[in-house]
């Protein structure tokens, strides 16, 4: 079923059904998504949203073609103002999130299920999800925006597929925490296009679909259970082949010298009114949570 070596618990590995032309991706984040989020006191709700954000990014992301990054946004008018996750093509990911502290506990109290229950479109609102792909100087950057459908992000990443790229996709993304420590999975399949030797691929697809909906958040998450055992019981009937897997990791961009550089862009007196008691300017990344001096 596969010629890859034992997976780590971070890594983005491709598959394909061989009776027909379905292929995927499965993600899972270990100490990855841990150190991402522990970098925040976030609540949990906020932290499970940046969790499948993270995760989505990945599954996308891993497929480019090219050197360069995808980005994954999604902005509203909900208590989360927006949340970003952004993914590398040699296999770094980062992310974070901004959100109203009193308009998420005003929120969770309203809301019957409790904060459990609460997904992306409770948490965004009405607002946009963004795909920017950035390669790196070697073309233009690509940007695709849909409305915010569903009230998943996996939903809205279904819907941006339909939408923009006109591919059938399904995704499903899972985040737990355990004894503090928190991980991630998810999957993507998506139809292979119709031509003259393919035919029509739509009941292929179906037919995959309804396999993958059999698919539970608990086996996603379940480290022990290996990527070829979770395929295997998925798909075994129609043949599935697991390509050597590619290894995820907290990835930040942040630097002294691209602090400096950023600082050096302001003038004189907007640098003296930048400056604390201590004579620098402090200046904490988004991401990481790293403060640097200049």
């Amino acid at each position: 079923m596969s010629d890859s070596a034992p997976f780590s618990e971070d890594y983005s590995a491709r598959f394909v059904i061989e009776a027909h032309p379905v292929h995927g991706r499965l993600v899972r984040l270990g100490d990855t998504l841990d150190q991402i989020l522990n970098a925040h006191a976030y609540p949990e709700p906020i932290a499970n949203l940046l969790g499948e954000a993270c995760v989505l990014a990945v599954l996308v992301g891993a497929a480019l073609k090219f050197e360069g990054r995808l980005i994954l946004q999604a902005q509203g008018d909900g208590p989360v103002r927006y949340v970003v996750a952004d993914y590398d093509t040699r296999g770094g990911v980062r992310g974070f999130c901004r959100f109203d502290e009193g308009e998420l506990n005003a929120l969770i109290l309203a809301n019957e299920g409790g904060f459990k229950s609460l997904g992306a479109r409770a948490l965004l609102g009405k607002g946009t999800f963004i795909m920017t792909i950035d390669p790196e100087g070697q073309m233009e950057r690509y940007q695709g925006v849909t409305p915010i459908e569903g009230e998943s992000l996996s939903l809205c990443a279904e819907h941006y597929f339909a939408q923009s790229e006109q591919v059938p996709t399904q995704v499903k993304l899972a985040v737990t925490q355990d004894e503090g420590r928190w991980r991630a999975a998810g999957m993507m399949i998506q139809a292979i296009a119709s031509d003259e030797a393919r035919g029509d691929t739509r009941e292929s697809f179906q037919h995959i679909r309804a396999l993958f909906e059999t698919l539970g958040e608990e086996e996603l998450t379940d480290f022990e259970l290996s990527a070829e055992r979770l395929l295997y019981r998925l798909f075994h009937e129609d043949g599935v082949r697991l390509s050597p897997a590619k290894p995820v990791f907290k990835l930040c961009r942040c630097t002294q010298d691209r602090v400096e550089e950023l600082v050096s862009s302001f003038s004189a007196e907007e640098q003296s009114d930048m400056r604390e008691a201590d004579g620098k300017v402090h200046i904490t990344c988004e991401y990481c949570s790293k403060t640097f001096l200049a």
